[in-house]
């Protein structure tokens, strides 16, 4: 309610007459949208500046803020789209060529990146800002040498940033500088006492050096100035390992993962090192967790199989070499482990078939020792349980820091008639113009129910249950002592859907349409209680479950289920709505959404479309189309959707950009 009473002031400030709203209140929007920024408060920034840029389509300054609004909440492709905006509306606009520099560097488009940050350099040579970013992306896109020239243009102007000359100092140790790098380190600590990535940094070059002492003392340091701080605890870590205290070494790694419980990394270390020590239960618990986390790693199967045959359970072992030669198919070491159990388990034949298999690829292997792009996994020389460091590529999805499994992505639900409070429902306390959609048939048919808690929503009702439960024997009792109209009979089926008597509902929503077949809004209620008894029966069986993202995004979307729920019924409804209000966009995000529920994508993206066309505010049918375009592999279109429907409010789209608006994760 307070977001609602503040937009009401936003408007009061904005005036009566549309020809001076820009001009005497630009400032004003400005101020709070920067305060919403300064507190970190990004999604109200974004609605503050939406309504100015609803008034004003020309304010630069507006989408310059929005796009570090979308920016900090990692909708890349919608921050990118704002900064362009606010350069379409002012070539010369220096920060918004280095800011959109920025996020397309994040986005890995190194190229347009650097152009970028060349305009920005080129309109204001004398700010060091652009030096140091476009440093950052040299250093990203591996050009060292380009990378040292820009960090030491920067100090040149600026000396008192740490960062500078911790980045410098680490693309001098990418070439193999490591006398520069370490004096870069030292300067960066000078520069900034406290802050742990310095002595990180330095920490992590004494341990490539193996002066393990003179590492912990700085990993020891950073921990000292930031317990939180997980790349000291990891680093430590791996001193404690290499310096034969694997207890200590476990404790380090468990503090690493009590801070981010779904690092993949940090388990599989954690494991080698139980086995290490005997603890072999919870190491196999290990194994399984970053199996969960980073299933299509074939290190962890390989791993897991050895310690199920130390165990005894050759069938689990066979099963892990398994899916280790089925993930890389030159694995020789895993068909020769599998030959070994096979054999074992008296299974010669197949036990033979593994062992040729294992001689061929080690005979290719060996003929290709100078081909320094044939597999090391082919190499039976090779150990494969020791530590991983922090920088390995098994990192590239663990350390997101995001659990899509956790997220609850899901199709946003359909829209209906329904009873809620007040201040429930987006938007329902701003004017009328300023409405995103205004139907005047919806409205009309809310005079005729005459209910004032009606309401056009697509959530649960919020009027408390005994109220419910009063206003269902109300309607039921006056149909009972005859009352006939079409009105009595959808308050009912109202009435009886909200507290869960669907069969009951329809019927009473049937009578309704029986006495008044020409009201589109009967049907889309009807239809959607069709659609909630579907739901609520699908819930009690095990074997169905709703459209939804997996924790690996390498799986996109999926639906898993042995039985289909046929929403023929539901859908033939919508059809007669539409066919009666052909351009009420919510009929046909309904229909949309129930398309979708029974496979039917092509169709549901086409309904999503024409709901959008009908109403381009319409925030849930753009999230609901880009969690399809998504699910069909066009991860660059859902997530464009997806950054609208957050700059329109749905929170949730935040949840889906970390995820899959992320370079990797394409």
């Amino acid at each position: 309610m307070r977001k609602i009473l503040l937009i009401l002031l936003l408007l009061a400030a904005v005036g009566p007459h549309r020809e001076t709203k820009a001009q005497l209140n630009k400032a004003y929007f400005f101020y709070v949208g920067q305060n919403f920024l300064i507190d970190s408060k990004y999604q109200d920034a974004i609605e503050v500046l939406n309504i100015l840029l609803r008034v004003d389509s020309t304010a630069t300054e507006g989408y310059f803020l929005r796009g570090i609004a979308k920016y900090n909440l990692d909708d890349l492709l919608g921050a990118e789209q704002d900064f362009t905006l606010a350069i379409r509306q002012n070539p010369v606009f220096t920060t918004a060529y280095q800011y959109r520099a920025i996020t397309r560097s994040r986005l890995g488009n190194y190229d347009d990146a650097l152009k970028d940050f060349q305009e920005a350099i080129d309109l204001r040579p004398d700010r060091p800002g652009p030096y140091y970013s476009r440093g950052v992306t040299f250093l990203l896109s591996q050009q060292f040498e380009k990378a040292i020239a820009d960090f030491t243009t920067f100090i040149r102007y600026d000396n008192k940033v740490s960062d500078a000359y911790l980045n410098r100092g680490t693309s001098y140790l990418y070439m193999k500088d490591t006398t520069r790098a370490l004096e870069d380190y030292n300067q960066g600590i000078r520069t900034n006492y406290y802050d742990p990535n310095g002595y990180n940094r330095r920490g992590s070059l004494y341990l490539s050096q193996k002066k393990y002492d003179l590492a912990k003392q700085d990993f020891d340091r950073a921990i000292g100035y930031d317990s939180t701080f997980i790349p000291a605890y990891f680093n430590r870590a791996l001193v404690y390992s290499n310096t034969r205290r694997p207890v200590d070494a476990i404790e380090d790694f468990s503090r690493v993962i009590e801070l981010d419980s779904t690092s993949a990394l940090t388990y599989f270390n954690r494991a080698i090192l139980r086995t290490q020590i005997g603890d072999y239960n919870k190491a196999l618990e290990d194994y399984d967790r970053v199996a969960l986390y980073s299933p299509n790693n074939v290190l962890v199967y390989y791993n897991r199989a050895g310690l199920y045959a130390q165990l005894g359970d050759y069938d689990a072992a066979i099963r892990d070499y398994s899916r280790a030669i089925e993930l890389y198919p030159d694995f020789a070491n895993a068909y020769l482990n599998r030959s070994s159990l096979r054999y074992a388990t008296k299974d010669l034949k197949g036990s033979r078939s593994d062992k040729e298999t294992a001689d061929r690829k080690i005979a290719e292997y060996r003929s290709k020792l100078n081909d320094s792009t044939f597999s090391i996994y082919a190499d039976t020389s090779r150990q494969f349980n020791q530590l991983l460091s922090f920088e390995n590529n098994f990192t590239d999805e663990e350390y997101q820091q995001v659990n899509a499994k956790s997220a609850d992505i899901a199709l946003l639900p359909l829209f209906k008639f329904s009873l809620a409070q007040p201040d429930s429902t987006r938007n329902a306390e701003i004017p009328q113009q300023f409405q995103p959609y205004y139907s005047e048939e919806a409205e009309r048919f809310k005079k005729q129910i005459g209910l004032p808690l009606l309401k056009w929503v697509n959530r649960d009702s919020d009027v408390p249950p005994d109220s419910l439960i009063a206003f269902d024997a109300a309607n039921g009792d006056s149909i009972r002592t005859g009352s006939d109209s079409w009105q009595i009979y959808f308050k009912r089926g109202l009435s009886q859907s909200l507290i869960k008597q669907y069969t009951s509902a329809i019927s009473n929503y049937t009578a309704a349409i029986d006495r008044n077949p020409s009201n589109p809004f009967l049907y889309l209620n009807r239809s959607t209680t069709q659609s909630e008894m579907i739901d609520f029966v699908s819930s009690i069986d095990n074997s169905f479950q709703r459209i939804a993202i997996e924790s690996d995004p390498a799986n996109r979307l999926k639906t898993q289920s042995t039985r289909t729920y046929n929403y023929d019924e539901a859908i033939g409804d919508l059809n007669k709505a539409i066919k009666l209000l052909p351009d009420f966009a919510y009929s046909y995000y309904n229909r949309a959404n129930l398309y979708c529920l029974s496979g039917q994508m092509s169709e549901a993206l086409e309904d999503y479309t024409r709901a959008i066309e009908l109403n381009p505010q319409f925030g849930e049918a753009y999230y609901n189309r880009g969690l399809i375009q998504i699910y069909l592999k066009d991860t660059h279109k859902g997530c464009l959707d997806m950054s609208k429907a957050g700059e329109l409010g749905i929170q949730q789209a935040y949840k889906v950009l970390k995820i899959y608006g992320q370079p990797g994760n394409k």
